[in-house]
């Protein structure tokens, strides 16, 4: 499915929620032609260039990039110049540095989850995004190495606890998306839910809060049963840097974190005249 979206609507309007009936400050200004330097001042992966630019454009100044999304950046590297009016340009300088630090920060923090497992193993984000920031944050997952998984609801069935909690049973649930879908995923807590998934032909089967030890034991059940190569596993659940290597050994296909878009660390980044 095709995820429409305008990101220059979705950038005018991140700057107009910032400049509100003007830049009273910036008003104060004399007119006047500038040249100014965005640097970073941590070792990063940068990513949203081309949105910084578009926001600077959006206010008629020019925005050169010099490192492009994906590469490797030092502290007080130049990532990009701008030049245009002095007024303009601090009035887009918020927006501009809050949008590319916090991609460069979802994707720097995603790249070093990636180099920590198998390259079979495809890490995922999740759903855990700020409104109006998911395509954004998506988008850093995929700079840094990692995968969208769903964007929207429509996109794949997905059938979760409270689904069930609804009063639905599992085995019911299924029945019934079968009927309208191929494919869909199954958040599991144990593993005969994980079997009845398999046997269903989920496309995936999601292991919620499983230790590695547990999705191991349950990999190997799914195999005596000839239901492995049918599904692709996910592991999911208080995944971090610290015990994510282990979560690679284990054979699943896909591990999932929302810490790399619910709790983003950004990169430092300045705005220099």
């Amino acid at each position: 499915m095709t995820f429409s979206f305008n990101a220059k609507k979705q950038l005018s309007q991140f700057l107009a929620e910032d400049i509100g009936k003007g830049d009273i400050t910036s008003a104060l200004l004399e007119k006047k032609q500038i040249s100014v330097r965005i640097i970073t001042r941590e070792n990063a992966i940068v990513a949203g260039t081309h949105h910084a630019r578009e926001i600077f454009k959006l206010k008629k100044c020019n925005a050169k990039i010099l490192k492009k999304d994906g590469s490797k950046i030092k502290p007080n590297q130049t990532i990009m110049t701008v030049t245009g009016d002095a007024k303009n340009i601090l009035t887009c300088e918020r927006t501009a540095l809050n949008l590319l630090t916090r991609m460069s920060g979802i994707a720097t923090q995603t790249n070093e989850l990636v180099k920590k497992i198998p390259k079979k193993t495809k890490l995922y984000a999740t759903r855990k995004t700020a409104p109006g920031l998911r395509y954004f944050d998506k988008e850093a997952v995929e700079i840094g190495g990692g995968k969208k998984h769903r964007l929207r609801l429509d996109e794949m069935v997905m059938i979760k606890d409270n689904h069930i909690a609804i009063g639905e049973s599992l085995p019911n649930l299924i029945k019934k998306t079968k009927k309208k879908h191929t494919r869909f995923e199954v958040e599991v807590e144990n593993t005969e839910d994980a079997v009845l998934a398999a046997k269903e032909n989920a496309t995936i089967v999601m292991l919620d809060n499983f230790t590695p030890a547990q999705i191991k034991k349950t990999i190997r059940i799914l195999k005596d049963k000839k239901l492995r190569d049918r599904i692709k596993i996910e592991a999911s659940g208080g995944i971090n840097i610290k015990n994510i290597s282990k979560y690679g050994q284990t054979e699943v296909d896909i591990i999932s974190v929302g810490s790399i878009t619910n709790s983003v660390h950004g990169i430092d980044m300045s705005l220099e005249i």
